[in-house]
């Protein structure tokens, strides 16, 4: 297998030969203890490094574009895995406890836990977290059928609703949209099932309404509406308002009629997906996985794996989701935006 050597290395090698013909060793010293800037772009014996890739859930549209990441991982010549789990929430555990090198997460929850509010409120602030890239937006999808007669949020009032595991992306989603709609879970019979699981009982009649928080075109819903009528429940006017004003880091969104067939286009809100990464991974690594995932070959890998990848991830939107906000980025991906002329 051909080692991957990005042109950022080799210019890294170069000054590092330079430096052994007699430079002045006092200005090449780390300051406060921070590593040389070199070390970004140092050389990685990439067959010594193992990088997990933690994804989400089987059914969500995490699951495969995590996957394709740990492809690319694996062509560079780093030892690899990718790991399904239940996405936002234990993924952020997981890169805290060092379960983990890379994870992807919903940048609103992440902020939640670094900042110890929402659903980590009373916990220990998550300052420790690191964030490599930004990735896609994750549209939230409030999913329900024709014949359940919902029409708007309103209407949830009574019925059968799937909010999402406890704590995971899905429900803490769920909760501030109950809120910006001045109801609590209180209004609703509300069930903490995964989405899968709440569409699931849908196709049974035994659900009402299921919070789906994912990149558009997600299989799971496309296969209920095999069965199903699809509608979506909108989040729109003041309730839009409400909810982008308390919680900045919210969007408004559409979901095109096409994407799934629906009657029209629906009016929701969305967040950005990013890409966690452990605090620990040396400089030059992340460096190093971030020239490999935004050259040409990197990128044909992630967006084969799904159309939302395919269109959202892209060097010029690697931030989205980051800058602006109190999670901090990795040293490495620091030194490879600023390098890219991304970052000032």
């Amino acid at each position: 297998m051909k080692k991957f050597v990005s042109a950022a290395m080799i210019a890294a090698l170069a000054l590092s030969v330079a430096a052994c013909g007699g430079g002045d060793k006092k200005a090449d010293a780390p300051k406060d203890g921070a590593k040389p800037a070199a070390t970004a772009t140092a050389k990685v014996d990439r067959s010594k490094e193992f990088i997990t890739v933690l994804t989400g859930p089987t059914s969500g549209i995490y699951f495969p574009i995590g996957g394709a990441f740990s492809k690319v991982v694996g062509e560079m010549g780093y030892k690899t895995s990718a790991t399904a789990t239940g996405a936002t929430g234990e993924n952020i555990n997981a890169i805290l406890t060092g379960k983990g090198e890379l994870a992807i997460a919903m940048s609103d929850s992440v902020i939640q836990a670094v900042e110890g509010f929402g659903a980590y409120e009373g916990k220990p602030k998550a300052t420790d977290l690191r964030a490599m890239m930004g990735l896609w937006p994750n549209v939230v999808q409030i999913v329900t059928t024709s014949d359940s007669g919902i029409k708007t949020f309103k209407d949830i009032k009574g019925k059968r609703v799937g909010v999402g595991a406890p704590n995971s992306g899905v429900e803490l989603n769920a909760r501030m949209i109950f809120e910006a709609n001045g109801m609590t879970y209180k209004d609703a019979k509300v069930d903490y099932l995964s989405y899968g699981e709440a569409i699931d009982q849908m196709k049974n009649g035994q659900c009402d309404v299921a919070f789906v928080t994912s990149g558009l075109g997600n299989a799971t819903i496309k296969e209920l509406g095999t069965t199903k009528k699809i509608v979506f429940v909108p989040v729109e006017g003041d309730a839009l308002k409400n909810l982008t004003k308390k919680y900045p880091f919210y969007v408004e969104w559409k979901i095109p009629k096409a994407t799934y067939g629906t009657d029209a286009d629906t009016t929701t809100a969305a967040v950005m997906n990013i890409m966690l990464v452990s605090k620990k991974l040396p400089d030059n690594v992340v460096y190093d996985l971030l020239d490999g995932f935004y050259s040409e070959k990197g990128l044909a890998t992630i967006g084969a794996s799904h159309a939302t990848a395919k269109r959202e991830i892209k060097l010029d939107t690697a931030l989205r989701g980051i800058k602006g906000t109190s999670v901090q980025l990795h040293p490495g991906a620091e030194k490879f935006y600023k390098d890219k002329g991304i970052l000032k």
